[in-house]
């Protein structure tokens, strides 16, 4: 995709980003520093550096590539579509200041033990482990998309290449490190977006640019509602998110979260409309529509929507670092009832080696990126009666699970394709998946409230 003359410059500044990043990046000299992003001192992070981590760790490279490309297949219907998924950062803002300031829960973990059983909590832990191993592969694979074709040793190296660069300066700071570097990345990112957008919107003007689409539920309508239906869940699996949530003091951690979902959602509309230009410039669907726009602008366009996916991709990566080594160096301790111990940072970097390593093999056989949203999204669909429902229930271990496992059964069904046409909502592309999401949520919720029922039946 590069051609040989400028090769030097795209694989430079592979090295030079890793290079930067990892000598700007503070050393976490405790564990606190390491799992909470304090700083020596002990200091929380301040709501501006919260505020712009929480914003570029979910603007994922593969997130503003699935933008691009749903918005060349439906125009705005799609940026809408993909956009709304942003709204989830309110939605986890205003639960996780209820669980701190009513129950004062100091992690999601802790609290579904208390509430659901420990049982419940390592279902949950599964869960997000399998959602971060999906955020290694589905962004490294966007990187490497700029560099060759999906199986191509440029794809593969470029990636592995970018993957060893984050995983360096995460094992150097956890999550201090993903934090301080997230503010460098969230303004290089929105000034490079910037640049970029000024490159192609001029071309058909944003007026009519946002004339393209239709808002029938067969031209991606259905992936709004798909979308609408999952952000009840969706942001309670993704540890990059919740893990923020529980670092600074309540009312800072909701405006940053309410501040950064707005934001996120402007941007991916945003970006959206790149794909939108080259649906009017009649360009070929395909997977990286992104890439396809700039190089039709030339070099330099390419370059800069390089850089563009590499940050969004290094922010979202070195945070799924620091929560896996979380998840498994401080959460599993507590799960088999201990406090963790002295050697938690030790375990958990060399998690982050493992899924740095293992994580990468999805990427290497070729997964289609979408599915790392649409599937998981799907599967933990009972999390949203488990956390919105909680205040129906004392302690209710069957709750979680007649809620938890029926979205995991039919995510799986779903995957696999043995999900009758009969569930489907509509005749559109996402038609199967609006009635799974839709019908399946109202089980799970159905699920979560017959214990609670019985209870209250017995009572009388």
């Amino acid at each position: 995709m590069i051609e040989p003359a400028f090769a030097i410059y795209f694989w430079g500044f592979l090295l030079l980003y890793g290079g930067v990043m990892y000598a700007i990046s503070p050393n976490a000299r405790s564990e606190a520093s390491f799992f909470t992003g304090s700083d020596d001192a002990g200091r929380p992070a301040t709501e501006w550096a919260l505020m712009c981590s929480i914003f570029i760790s979910w603007i994922f490279a593969k997130s503003v590539t699935n933008a691009a490309n749903l918005g060349a297949a439906w125009g705005v219907v799609g940026g809408l579509a993909y956009a709304t998924y942003w709204l989830s950062i309110p939605v986890a803002g205003l639960v996780i200041y209820w669980l701190r300031t009513r129950h004062g829960a100091t992690g999601l973990v802790p609290f579904l033990i208390q509430r659901y059983g420990r049982l419940a909590a390592l279902a949950f832990t599964l869960a997000i482990l399998i959602r971060l191993y999906n955020e290694v592969w589905s962004n490294t694979a966007v990187v490497g998309a700029y560099y060759g074709q999906a199986g191509e040793w440029t794809f593969i190296g470029s990636a592995l290449l970018f993957t060893a660069a984050t995983l360096f300066y995460s094992l150097k700071g956890g999550l201090r490190s993903s934090i301080f570097t997230d503010v460098i990345q969230a303004v290089l990112f929105v000034v490079v977006l910037g640049v970029v957008l000024f490159l192609v919107l001029p071309k058909h003007g944003l007026g009519t640019l946002l004339t393209v689409g239709d808002f029938r539920l067969n031209a991606g309508v259905d992936l709004v509602l798909v979308a609408l239906l999952q952000v009840l869940s969706y942001p309670f699996h993704d540890p990059v998110l919740t893990d923020r949530g529980f670092i600074t003091r309540e009312k800072t951690m909701l405006r940053a979260m309410i501040t950064a979902g707005v934001l996120g959602f402007v941007c991916i509309f945003a970006f959206s409309l790149v794909g939108v230009h080259a649906k009017l410039e009649g360009l070929p669907s395909g997977d990286n529509m992104p890439g396809a726009v700039a190089g039709a602008f030339g070099v330099l366009p390419y370059l800069l929507m390089t850089v563009v996916m590499i940050m969004a991709a290094g922010s979202t990566l070195d945070s799924t670092f620091s929560s896996v080594a979380k998840s498994i160096g401080q959460e599993l301790p507590m799960l088999a009832g201990r406090k963790p111990g002295p050697r938690a940072m030790l375990i958990g970097m060399w998690t982050m080696c493992a899924f740095a390593l293992l994580g990468n093999l999805p990427m290497i056989a070729g997964t289609d990126i979408l599915k790392a949203t649409t599937i998981s999204g799907t599967m933990v669909m009972g999390l949203a009666p488990v956390f919105l429902l909680a205040p129906l229930v004392k302690h209710s271990p069957w709750s979680f699970h007649l809620a938890f496992w029926p979205g995991v059964v039919l995510g799986t069904l779903l995957a696999a394709g043995q999900i009758p046409q009969s569930w489907a909502i509509g005749d559109g592309k996402y038609a199967l998946l609006l009635g799974v999401n839709l019908y399946g949520l109202l089980i799970c919720v159905a699920g979560f409230l017959l214990p609670v029922a019985l209870q209250r039946l017995r009572a009388k």
